[in-house]
């Protein structure tokens, strides 16, 4: 397929714009006897008034190139570097977490402790156990007799007659 340029005439690379095309172009034969087919080795690109092409220059493009590998080897450097960056980063910031966590934690039981302090105090000035029971036994005695006291000298007619 030919692309065609804006003024019309074929895309020939090399050839100027002003230049037209050749009618035949010229073919450079190999070293050869006469009448032998040309070597396979591939013949220099004629075009147009048999010029040859010059030769692609490998040593710009490789230059570009191997800058263009140097600096993507440079930007992965820099990457792995900053990712190695980060991940110590992360790794201090749990460790820190993890620290304020345990503060916290410790600052909770510490609390709780004072908690367990002021209720303890308050509790001391308490009667135990021995005190309240012997307190119940008291009670039911003193129960038992004065309301045997009052069956016999008949205190029941001091209260109200039921309804």
């Amino acid at each position: 397929m030919t692309e065609t340029s804006p003024a019309g005439s074929g895309f020939i690379p090399g050839a100027s714009p002003q230049s037209p095309p050749a009618a035949a172009p010229a073919v450079v034969s190999s070293s050869g006897p006469a009448g032998a087919p040309p070597a396979p080795a591939n013949p220099p690109v004629v075009v147009g008034k048999a010029e040859t092409l010059p030769a692609p220059v490998a040593a710009p493009a490789g230059d570009q190139l191997a800058r263009i590998e140097d600096k993507c080897a440079r930007i992965e450097d820099k990457y792995a570097r900053s990712e190695a960056l980060l991940s110590r980063v992360e790794e201090k910031v749990e460790g820190a977490a993890a620290r304020m966590n345990e503060a916290a934690r410790q600052s909770d039981l510490s609390a709780l402790r004072s908690e367990v302090r002021a209720i303890a105090d308050r509790t001391r000035g308490l009667p135990g156990s021995g005190a309240l029971v012997l307190t119940a036994v008291i009670t039911a005695v003193l129960t038992v007799a004065l309301t045997i006291a009052a069956q016999r000298f008949h205190l029941e007619s001091m209260l109200p007659p039921p309804r």
